[in-house]
């Protein structure tokens, strides 16, 4: 078995960060349908903007709201206005095709990468 990537989503933008919540990041659910991400999901969330990586759990949004939240402690490392990577992984034996999506500066699908 190997852990391979299964979703992304590419060059989102965080909308909010809120510190007095107890961790996650809370995304659009639209885009997690997108790319095949589940509530309570475990991610890695990459930070183009100023290279901090961590891993948290999924929150589902409001759908179409655009919403990219960092709660808890990673909103000390990941900023509203950066820009992140969001991917998922998964354990199979076999080699899988993820489905990574685009979007653009206001978290709307672009296109299937």
């Amino acid at each position: 078995m190997r852990l391979v990537l299964r979703s992304k989503i590419h060059k989102a933008t965080v909308t909010d960060a809120n510190l007095n919540y107890i961790g996650s990041i809370t995304i659009d659910q639209e885009l997690m349908d997108k790319a095949g991400l589940w509530p309570g999901e475990k991610v890695l969330v990459v930070d183009n903007t100023n290279g901090a990586r961590l891993d948290t759990y999924v929150i589902s949004g409001e759908k179409g709201s655009g919403t990219i939240c960092m709660n808890g402690a990673a909103a000390h490392l990941i900023k509203p206005g950066d820009e992140i990577i969001i991917m998922g992984f998964e354990l199979s034996d076999k080699t899988i095709k993820p489905k990574n999506i685009l979007v653009d500066k206001e978290n709307k699908f672009v296109r299937f990468l």
